[in-house]
């Protein structure tokens, strides 16, 4: 077969690449020939048109919207998450096989005429996604984008207060501080004279911080109606943040956008209209609807649920904020960098714009034990782990002290049943024992680039450390009590990710 693909995932940093490398080397294995597109944070060199002209079928392997979908149109498509494309890479090939066997008079039948373009038939294909993961898709779509936002606008803050002092806010908004008042900065050109480099650095974070949400709300909506969407959803998002409705405000201010938008896009309208309907029509009525929603009647019910959310963060303690902390932990590694991980970091980044710190801290720490520990496993243990493995928990010191979660993904593909259970054990661990210590992050992200800016950050390692601890040891144990050699056995090359340069991807 000739074979075109596109991977993505939410943070386009690990997942993406290592879907493409496992279908690359399943193609290889099987005589096929295929490119494929990912369409990562690094951005995308998008397949050749007469590359996708030719080719026999189109695999997407995406937890996101394909961007440029339309592209691939009239081709027999095989779609599955990016997990699935790591997982079991031969297992798509195999089905676009029977694709194309099951209609092969239908493959890409084209049809020109000297009146007008070519007429693609679409053939017989998978039934649509379900409801649930279109929506699941539409909402990683909108995180995607938002946490480049996150990453820049939180360790710039974190940086500003490091360098400044918790004080640098009220220099730079106004406001007073532990008995001192301070002025607000009214002219942003003298922010360096009057604040110094601690005050250019929170104004720029805070500026990128600002974004979160309507970002997320933009992309949401343009995942679900492509660009039209992207204005209704960004307002939305911007009525969000001045009512008060923060994340919950965005995820239902886009999905709102984007429904809207749909909607209208169904309207017949004269041909004389057609022109003007995606740059003036569509942006102008869709804003209009959207806007005037989310003023009169959506927006304040969800900025008393959010206040509701954040008071009871405010309010954990003890007990409580263990479970919660023991919570996120064991969803941050449940599908290292997948949708549940991104929930789990999704309430931390809501707790952190809502001023809580605590669960950021939990939730950045539990994401870095898994590849830590595995790394620290191949080293106690050795011989328990195949040698492309122990290559690979090289690479895993890097990626888990950097809050790469996805470091551990090779070992869960290679054994998922023994592996992912240790993982979930340690992170719990160690969430549980940052919400204990009242460990507090202002960085989103970093890892041990930004411990410095943590409050209690030896407690902070310490509780790494101990979730480290726990993974490996579950992990050796687990694999002790099977049978066999385990590195008689040569490593699989079905994913193809077992090398640990698709792991640094």
């Amino acid at each position: 077969m000739k074979i075109v693909a596109v991977t993505s995932c939410p943070t386009g940093i690990a997942h993406t690449y290592m879907a493409a490398e496992a279908l690359e080397e399943a193609a290889r294995q099987g005589g096929h020939t295929i490119s494929v597109e990912t369409q990562g944070a690094a951005g995308a060199s998008p397949i050749a048109a007469d590359e996708i002209a030719a080719a026999d079928v189109v695999i997407f392997a995406a937890d996101v919207e394909v961007r440029d979908r339309d592209r691939f149109a009239g081709k027999p498509t095989v779609t599955g998450g990016v997990k699935r494309a790591i997982n079991d890479a031969p297992g798509m090939l195999d089905e676009a096989e029977r694709l194309l066997a099951a209609a092969p008079a239908a493959t890409a039948t084209a049809t020109a005429t000297a009146a007008g373009p070519i007429a693609v038939v679409p053939p017989p294909g998978r039934a649509p996604s379900s409801g649930g993961s279109r929506l699941r898709q539409w909402l990683m779509t909108g995180v995607s984008y938002m946490i480049p936002f996150v990453a820049a606008g939180g360790i710039l803050i974190a940086v500003a207060f490091l360098i400044g002092g918790p004080e640098i806010a009220n220099k730079v908004n106004g406001g007073t501080f532990r008995g001192v008042t301070y002025e607000a900065v009214d002219d942003i050109s003298n922010l360096f004279e009057e604040t110094g480099l601690a005050g250019v650095l929170f104004k720029m974070g805070a500026t990128a911080f600002s974004m979160l949400v309507p970002i997320l709300a933009g992309y949401i909506a343009f995942a679900m109606a492509d660009r039209p969407g992207l204005v209704p959803g960004v307002v939305a998002g911007l009525l969000a943040s001045a009512i008060g409705a923060g994340f919950l405000g965005g995820l239902a201010g886009g999905l709102l956008a984007g429904a809207v938008v749909l909607a209208i896009r169904r309207v017949d309208v004269p041909k004389a209209f057609a022109g003007v309907m995606p740059v003036v029509v569509i942006p102008l009525v869709s804003t209009l609807i959207v806007g005037f929603l989310m003023i009169v009647a959506i927006g304040q019910p969800i900025a008393a649920l959010t206040d509701a959310m954040t008071d009871w963060l405010d309010s954990l303690s003890g007990s409580n904020a263990v479970v919660l902390g023991a919570l996120v932990g064991l969803m941050m590694a449940f599908d290292m960098g997948g949708p549940v991980n991104k929930v789990a970091y999704t309430f931390g980044l809501a707790g952190l714009a809502a001023g809580n710190q605590e669960v950021m801290a939990a939730v950045m720490a539990a994401g870095m034990t898994p590849p830590l520990a595995l790394a620290l496993a191949t080293v106690v243990r050795s011989h328990l782990f195949t040698p492309a493995e122990r290559q690979a928990g090289q690479s895993a010191w890097l990626l888990g002290a950097s809050f790469i979660t996805e470091g551990a993904i090779p070992f869960a593909a290679a054994d998922p049943l023994r592996v992912i259970p240790s993982l979930m054990a340690g992170s719990a661990v160690t969430g549980a024992l940052v919400m204990a210590f009242d460990v507090t992050s202002p960085a989103p992200h970093g890892g041990v680039l930004v411990m410095g800016l943590m409050g209690r950050p030896l407690l902070w390692l310490a509780a790494i450390v101990a979730g480290m601890a726990v993974s490996a040891a579950c992990v050796v144990a687990a694999k002790s009590l099977r049978r066999g050699d385990p590195v008689a056995t040569p490593p699989s090359t079905t994913t193809g990710i077992r090398g640990p340069a698709a792991v640094a991807g």
